[in-house]
């Protein structure tokens, strides 16, 4: 007896990932087209089931090798949903399989200002970094189209997502700190780490914040040994109250350099957001052994002032 088709939304969607892990694409891209009419006859204003089918589709397409028809579905699903990390990770990989670089530069750092832990944005955008140098010389971001600014609220959606949809994210935060830490940098990784830094520094001059998170990211993935670059950062998180992320990049860079005093401030304020007022009173013992006579010490007996400001 054959099998009953599937004649709901739900049901075919459910099929067609199946097809897709079985590495069907063709029959999985059927199905989901299968959906996405069933679901616009329907007229329903789902624009969320809307936007995974387009996206799921694009998967297909792209693992054909079909990357036209990949972009176009990535597009749909980002109409419908702005800002969905998926799609905007599958459209960047077809643009950067048909050369089109500084496209798929866009699309990726746009979503680490989602996510700036995603290995593969990570590594995409220093890919994409490298061949856009090569090509157009130390002018190259003149050459890029305009990066969209991620909204607050885009980025509390993505950190509200039930914890499976993290899952791949976790992943690639682990993969990404062994990748990095052995990895030796050359000195073209070096220079390279040095400009991004740079860049970083001046974002932070004007106030973006979350765009200067961007660079350090991408220059600590050309080299991840310099103290400054993870204690610049650890500023940004703090300016925009991600006091975890803060505490780790400062200690990141106390472990490479134990004498960054920025560190240690920054650090006590993060533990000082968090309540960590323990924590924060044993940052000061620390800096009071290392510092010493240092002029700056008596800054850290009054934590309430210590300076969040300034970059290395």
């Amino acid at each position: 007896m054959a099998p009953i088709p599937p004649e709901s939304v739900e049901e075919l969607r459910t099929s067609g990932n199946q097809s897709f892990r079985n590495g069907q694409f063709a029959e999985a891209a059927t199905l989901y087209s299968r959906a996405l009419r069933m679901l616009q006859e329907q007229g329903s204003s789902d624009p969320e089931k809307e936007s995974v089918l387009y996206s799921n589709r694009a998967a297909c397409h792209l693992k054909d090798g079909n990357c036209v028809d990949c972009i176009k579905d990535c597009t749909s699903a980002l109409a419908l949903v702005p800002f969905s990390m998926k799609p905007l990770l599958r459209r960047a990989s077809a643009y950067e399989a048909l050369e089109k670089y500084p496209l798929a530069y866009v699309d990726y750092v746009t979503v680490l200002q989602i996510d700036d832990s995603v290995t593969s944005a990570l590594e995409g955008s220093s890919r994409m970094t490298r061949t856009l140098m090569d090509s157009f010389g130390p002018e190259w971001r003149l050459k890029l189209p305009s990066i969209p600014l991620v909204p607050v609220s885009s980025q509390k959606r993505w950190e509200c997502l039930p914890l499976e949809n993290h899952k791949e994210t976790s992943k690639s935060k682990s993969k990404e700190t062994t990748s990095a830490k052995s990895r030796v940098p050359s000195a073209g990784d070096v220079e390279r780490a040095r400009a991004l830094k740079e860049e970083g520094n001046e974002l932070v001059k004007k106030g973006n914040h979350k765009q200067a998170i961007e660079k350090y990211s991408e220059s600590l993935w050309f080299s991840n040994l310099e103290s400054a670059t993870y204690s610049n950062r650890a500023l940004c998180h703090l300016e925009l109250k991600q006091y975890q992320e803060a505490v780790k990049d400062c200690t990141e860079a106390l472990r490479l350099d134990g004498k960054n005093v920025k560190a240690f401030y920054r650090r006590a304020q993060a533990y000082k957001a968090l309540k960590g007022l323990p924590d924060a009173r044993r940052e000061m013992r620390a800096q009071e052994f290392r510092c010493g006579g240092h002029h700056l010490f008596p800054q850290c007996m009054f934590i309430s002032c210590l300076p969040a400001v300034g970059t290395g």
